[in-house]
């Protein structure tokens, strides 16, 4: 039994080294890499992803159109109720010219601008006037004078539709005609003879003649 001392020292004194070194492995700090650098740091946390940007907003002047108005055009029609005939002349200097008559007594002559949109306001005569706008190949609006206080539609006339006139001095008179030939041929019109006005008699629409108290004249188109 006196023999065994030494011998239990001795595995006492390993047992401790084993411990002492299986501490030191676990504490000791990363090494530092072959080139001497500090050890590499974590990775830093990837940021978000950038937001895309909005798309820019439409320009308006691109998506927008206007109907501009149709130079050196004519345009025919009837008031809502059917009364009265309308006929609105466009021009290349955005002038227009209209004729408003029922082919009995009311009538009107209007001019006015036509802005770049289409909108119209014309005006004539004893307050008559009428208010449109271009749109689609037709011309929408409503017109007044006295007697009368309409809508109407005037769609594109192509001849020999359209708006005509007339005036010379026949007997003694003072004769003024307007006519409009609607797109299905027939025509309103009126001849005032000194400012009195009757219904006026059909012109031929290949050549504008008429035949007004026994005077041949001859009935243009608006210029």
């Amino acid at each position: 039994m006196q023999r065994s001392g030494p011998l239990h020292t001795l595995l006492a004194g390993l047992a401790l080294a084993l411990i002492m070194l299986s501490l030191n492995a676990t504490t000791e700090p990363p090494a530092a890499d072959a080139r001497g650098g500090a050890p590499p740091s974590p990775a830093a946390p990837t940021s978000a992803p950038p937001v895309p940007a909005s798309p820019p907003a439409p320009d308006p002047s691109r998506t927008a159109t206007t109907t501009a108005p149709r130079p050196d055009a004519d345009y025919a029609g009837r008031t809502g109720d059917g009364a009265a005939g309308v006929a609105i002349a466009l021009r290349e200097d955005g002038k227009a010219v209209a004729y408003v008559c029922d082919g009995r007594a009311k009538e009107a002559w209007l001019r006015g601008d036509v802005g770049d949109d289409g909108g119209m306001r014309l005006t004539g005569d004893r307050g008559a006037l009428l208010e449109g706008t271009l749109e689609g190949g037709r011309v929408t609006g409503e017109v007044r004078l006295t007697g009368l206080e309409q809508p109407f539609t005037a769609r594109r006339a192509v001849k020999p539709s359209g708006l005509y006139r007339a005036a010379a001095s026949v007997r003694g008179a003072r004769v003024v005609g307007g006519w409009i030939v609607l797109p299905n041929g027939k025509q309103v019109g009126i001849v005032s003879r000194d400012g009195e006005p009757s219904a006026a008699p059909a012109i031929d629409p290949a050549t504008g003649a008429v035949t007004v108290d026994g005077a041949q004249l001859t009935a243009r188109p608006i210029p």
